[in-house]
Order: C-alpha cells, then structure tokens, then sequence
C-alpha cells in the first residue's frame, strides 16, 4: 500500500529560499509542471489550487539582486519527476 502524501506534490511550492513555501527536500526530488498544457522548466513559484505560475522574465533582476517574476493565472498541473520508492530514508 503506497501512502498517496508521498506522491502527490504540494499544493504551492517555491524555489526561493526565503520563501514560506520553500521545502528543500520536495525539490530535491524533483517536480515537473505542466501550465495551460506545456511542460514548463523555468518556474520558479507555483500554486495548483488558486492556479497560477510565478515565471522570470528575461534577465532582469530587482533592486536586491532577485530575479523579476510575473505571475502568470492558468490550469497548472503537478507531479513528481522520480518514484517515491526511490527516495531513500535516513538510517535510524
């Protein structure tokens, strides 16, 4: 029986660190996300259920230094990239 927390990714996920929403080890193994049906490799924020994505936009960055995002609203899907089997668990 396979535990349906482990292989569905959560609902808003960042890659920023400073984020509230930043968990190292969901990206660690990895997420894909299809927005608006195409597979997408450049977002850096998402959230499933309000349905947007948070994408660069060129090579602009903020007055921190930060990379220059939109949020972009449409259908967003995502999953996993590897095998919740796959993931190994730290000796006890």
């Amino acid at each position: 029986m396979t535990d349906n927390k482990l292989d569905t990714p959560p609902d808003h996920l960042s890659n920023d660190p400073r984020s509230k929403f930043h968990d190292p080890s969901v990206l660690e193994r990895g997420i894909g996300i299809r927005f608006n049906g195409v597979e997408r490799h450049n977002v850096d924020e998402y959230c499933i259920s309000e349905g947007w994505v948070r994408l660069p936009v060129g090579k602009s960055l903020d007055r921190r230094g930060q990379p220059m995002t939109m949020k972009v609203k449409g259908k967003v899907e995502a999953w996993f990239l590897d095998d919740a089997s796959e993931v190994e668990t730290p000796a006890d």
